[in-house]
């Protein structure tokens, strides 16, 4: 237990990095998503291979098909999140983007026609008004950042539904023969979306390079594989809710990194949304056996 709670922590430690290093990176939102992809599905290749070798009598028939449409929808997640976490307090974005287990049951009633209870509903309300409060204070405050907010919500919404793909995807028998397919088109999609800045990206910059190996490596497969071995262990339940404290990381690097300090609303503001993912969180009803 004590050694998948910290699987758990360093998980989520490792997943708040993203937002830090999209901001210290200089590379554009769109080149920056297609190597971090290709640099993944590069990475996660022998998995894969080893997966497929495994399983290849298993395999449900036309499965690659089925991951074309979440590698569109993961592109759009990446580039969104890049632009977003550029436009606002990084503790502020990171609390925003990791509002998907709120809009996540709308998505599943949406796909998979599962139903929605009362305090899911009830939850959804109260983290949306810690949002708006959020984007009430940039608005009066003329700090710039409600369009932030803005790109980081619609991130999160495209991020959900990325998730509830995957949920109705879980015949594939293997987590690797599903995302890394997945992570392969999604680089071809933010690829070809990125040649017109193409140019743009410092090849001899030892720091970017660090910065888009880092996004690839440490939140991209560090933090998600982590965070999947400990839902083995834990409650789906509680691995969510402790995913939405990746704010808190990401708050303490920026304010360490780029001297950033959140308002006072912040913190109240926070509060309501974490409740409402707490509420939405613990209410939710047993999910189906996930992929191994």
């Amino acid at each position: 237990m004590a050694r998948s709670l910290l699987l758990l922590l360093l998980g989520v430690f490792a997943c708040s990095t993203a937002a830090v290093m999209i901001k210290a990176s200089a590379t554009h939102p769109f080149v920056l998503s297609a190597v971090r992809l290709l640099l993944a599905g590069a990475l996660l290749t022998p998995l894969f291979l080893r997966e497929h070798r495994k399983h290849r009598d298993a395999l449900p028939a036309g499965w690659l098909k089925c991951t074309t449409l979440p590698a569109l929808v993961l592109a759009a997640h990446f580039i969104s999140w890049a632009y977003g976490a550029r436009m606002t307090l990084t503790a502020q974005a990171s609390l925003i983007v990791n509002l998907a287990p709120v809009a996540l049951p709308f998505f599943l009633w949406w796909l998979m026609d599962e139903r929605i209870n009362r305090r899911e509903v009830v939850g959804t309300v109260l983290a949306l008004a810690g949002v708006v409060v959020l984007s009430a204070k940039d608005a009066f405050s003329g700090g710039g950042d409600v369009a932030g907010n803005f790109v980081c919500f619609a991130s999160m919404l495209v991020f959900a539904w990325y998730l509830a793909l995957g949920r109705r995807n879980r015949d594939v028998p293997s987590l690797w023969l599903y995302v890394v397919p997945v992570y392969w088109q999604a680089a071809v999609i933010c690829s070809l979306a990125a040649l017109p800045w193409a140019g743009t990206l410092d090849v001899g910059s030892t720091r970017e390079w660090t910065l888009l190996v880092g996004l690839a490596v440490v939140p991209t497969i560090i933090g998600h594989s982590l965070l999947n071995l400990a839902m083995r262990a834990l409650r789906g339940q509680l691995v969510s809710l402790c995913n939405v404290g990746q704010f808190v990381f990401a708050g303490l690097m920026a304010w360490g990194l780029f001297g950033e300090a959140p308002a006072a609303i912040f913190y109240a503001a926070a509060t309501l949304v974490v409740a409402g993912v707490a509420l939405v969180v613990w209410s939710a009803p047993s999910p189906p056996p996930r992929m191994r």
